[in-house]
């Protein structure tokens, strides 16, 4: 009980910074539109006429940023409410980054509608700006159009382990223009380990490269196998047993409820020709040299794959090396 009171408060006081902080941002937004509330009475004063001209830009202005300090509050109010209430991490990560976003383009639609009189002149104004941004400015277009799909079609999240082109890692975080991750394996490893390297790509590569998604959220895990090499003399079926009963002791008995999940999923395709085994299941194949290849074939979370690759060789060299008459491994310097 002591642990879990400490792990409570622990978490209490984490989240306590997080929520004077956003109740200040909401303090200053609101002090900032009522401030802008203000100016733009004062300057309706006949004592401001002197400022000619100036004072019409100033009076607009004041409006301008009265509403669009409100709009901040209300959009930072929002997202207070999606902390509070969504439990999932993603859920929320992507509906702030909606509210941002629609925030912004409503202060600039305000902005144009007080500032400019002519709506006709200002949309053609900015019909034209457009036009040129847009050659100018392909990339960071095509890479926040390529930002708009993966919030839609949703093909990663944050915290998926993905492959994209050549770059592969966790997902850590997706901005308007470009993606981040925390690269796995890499140039100087040979694991699935994080290299401690982040990697960024521009979203556009979405629409133009194949990705793979090792996290999808309805079967997060991969297929993996661990080759045994062991001589001819070897008790096939001894070791096949012996495997998967190591297999079955590391893993666990949820990953059979997986398989038949899996099964599921295929059934709901047109795809009718495939054939899920028995898991875990262990294959044999002779090797180039003078023995056999006795492969465990597994299911693994992706980010675990490592970790459970060592222990699974770890016990299962030791559960065949106590049966020395069954199992034999080659002898020889090639091994």
């Amino acid at each position: 009980m002591d642990i879990k009171n400490q792990e409570a408060e622990g978490a209490r006081l984490k989240t306590k910074p997080q929520g004077v902080a956003h109740k200040l941002v909401l303090s200053t937004w609101l002090l900032l539109s009522i401030g802008s509330t203000a100016c733009f009475f004062l300057m309706k004063l006949r004592f401001f006429g002197l400022l000619g001209d100036l004072r019409l830009w100033l009076i607009k202005m004041s409006l301008a940023a009265a509403i669009g300090f409100l709009i901040l509050f209300f959009a930072k109010w929002v997202e207070g409410t999606i902390i509070r209430h969504k439990q999932h991490k993603v859920e929320r990560y992507n509906l702030i980054r909606l509210i941002r976003l629609l925030a912004i383009l409503v202060i600039v639609g305000v902005f144009v509608t007080v500032l400019f009189e002519n709506w006709y002149s200002a949309v053609v104004s900015l019909g034209l700006i457009s036009l040129i941004l847009g050659f100018a400015l392909q990339t960071p277009i095509s890479s926040f159009i390529g930002w708009l799909y993966i919030i839609l079609r949703n093909p990663f999240r944050v915290g998926d382990r993905i492959q994209i082109d050549s770059f592969r890692g966790d997902v850590v975080e997706i901005g308007y223009l470009d993606t981040t991750l925390w690269e796995a394996g890499g140039d100087y490893l040979t694991s699935d380990l994080p290299t401690g390297r982040l990697i960024r790509f521009p979203n556009s590569l979405v629409l133009s490269s194949g990705l793979y998604n090792y996290s999808w959220r309805k079967f997060p895990y991969i297929w993996n196998e661990l080759p045994f090499h062991i001589a001819y003399e070897s008790d096939f079926a001894f070791v096949t047993e012996t495997l998967k009963g190591v297999a079955k002791e590391v893993l666990g008995d949820k990953m059979t409820e997986d398989i038949e999940r899996l099964k599921e999923l295929i059934s709901q395709t047109a795809i009718d020709d495939i054939q899920i085994r028995e898991y875990p299941f262990v294959t044999f194949r002779t090797n180039a040299n003078t023995w056999v290849e006795a492969t465990l074939i597994y299911l693994v979370p992706p980010k675990r794959a490592t970790a459970i690759r060592t222990a699974l060789l770890q016990k299962g060299v030791a559960a065949l090396l106590k049966e020395p008459d069954r199992v034999l491994f080659p002898k020889s310097n090639n091994r």
